[in-house]
């Protein structure tokens, strides 16, 4: 697999991790009867910061593999000419 696939693999863990922390304080706060934006913020500070620390490397970590995978395609069709 190449860099570009990797670093597409890694932007999608990232998106599945943010969707995991906003799913998981819906859930938390599926018991309320009526919810407003500070409920539910309240909810997301319940979660902690672990889940979006995980995806915020993880999509770091995505668009750098997927920068280098682009940087090289571009150096080797420089080499080509």
């Amino acid at each position: 697999m190449n860099n570009k696939g990797i670093g597409a693999i890694f932007c999608l863990i990232a998106a599945i991790l943010i969707s995991v922390y906003y799913l998981t304080a819906a859930i938390f706060m599926s018991h309320v009867t009526s919810w407003n934006a500070g409920l539910f913020a309240a909810g997301l500070e319940y979660e902690g910061p672990l889940l979006l620390m995980a995806a915020t490397v993880a999509l770091v970590v995505g668009i750098l593999f997927l920068g280098y995978g682009v940087f090289q395609d571009i150096r080797e069709r420089m080499n080509h000419k």
